[in-house]
């Protein structure tokens, strides 16, 4: 029975590959890659001449029989995708599952994906986290993000630069416009760069400065407390109701006459996380 290498590749920096990556690279019998010509320029860059063949989502359910026999015949297989680990939001988990299931040993490199890196530096708490991917693009997209407004932990997300405008005006809707957001754009690329602050404050960035390259948009938990969409300026919000939905530093501060007004409440979710 032979070997599934499942080998992470650079998102951006080629330096970000592992010297074990080059070495199974080199050593596999075939190399299965999403795109070959974006994995061929990757391999001639590091002089690696290998047997090369596609496997990405249109074509997997057809294929993945004749790779697993290939596996049961004793040969090493890598799989690639263009950039990442193959799986995570990108095709992989389909010859993985059928590989388990005849009994092949699969064995997964740690290295490169792109969410990580946006997670730890967006400054929102990573000890908990939730995984989204990429949201449906109509179907089912705002239910989703109805059933995610709730989420107590860190939410991420992959959005392309055409929709993640959209995506944060659905999130200023769902989960509040003070909701804190911290979006990364061309991770580990010579443009990378981190946009934080409320999803209002990010939203408004994004509509001036136009979207380019991959985007992972990172999402604070819900807090248990209203977020500034559930106060419209319509509302009448007495002084106990204010009090009841604060937390005990700012019942405290109300307490103190800092903040008595409905004018003021707004101001207390981004002063008072």
């Amino acid at each position: 029975m032979g070997t599934l290498y499942v080998v992470p590749t650079p998102v951006g920096n080629l330096e970000d590959i592992t010297a074990r990556a080059l070495r199974v690279l080199r050593q596999a019998d075939l190399i299965l890659a999403e795109d070959t010509r974006t994995s061929g320029n990757l391999l001639r860059h590091f002089d690696i001449r290998n047997a090369m063949q596609s496997f990405h989502k249109f074509n997997e359910h057809q294929t993945v029989a004749r790779f697993v026999a290939r596996l049961q015949g004793g040969e090493t297989i890598a799989l690639v995708s263009d950039a990442g680990t193959p799986g995570i939001s990108d095709p992989g988990y389909l010859l993985v599952h059928e590989a388990v299931r005849a009994g092949a040993e699969v064995v997964t490199l740690p290295g490169a994906t792109a969410f990580v890196p946006a997670l730890v530096s967006s400054g929102l708490p990573c000890d908990r986290f939730c995984f989204e991917g990429f949201l449906p693009q109509k179907k089912g997209r705002l239910t989703r993000l109805q059933e995610l407004s709730r989420e107590p932990r860190t939410i991420v997300f992959y959005e392309s630069p055409h929709r993640v405008v959209h995506l944060l005006e659905q999130l200023a809707e769902t989960f509040g416009a003070d909701r804190p957001v911290s979006v990364s754009r061309e991770i580990s690329k010579v443009h990378e760069e981190s946009v934080r602050g409320t999803v209002a404050e990010v939203l408004v960035h994004f509509q001036a400065d136009e979207p380019r390259g991959e985007f992972v948009v990172v999402v604070g938990g819900y807090s248990g407390e209203s977020d500034s969409s559930d106060l419209s300026e319509s509302s009448e919000l007495s002084e106990p109701s204010e009090k009841k939905k604060l937390s005990k530093y700012q019942r405290k501060q109300l307490r103190k006459g800092n903040i008595t007004k409905k004018s003021r409440v707004r101001r207390m979710w981004r002063l008072f996380p």
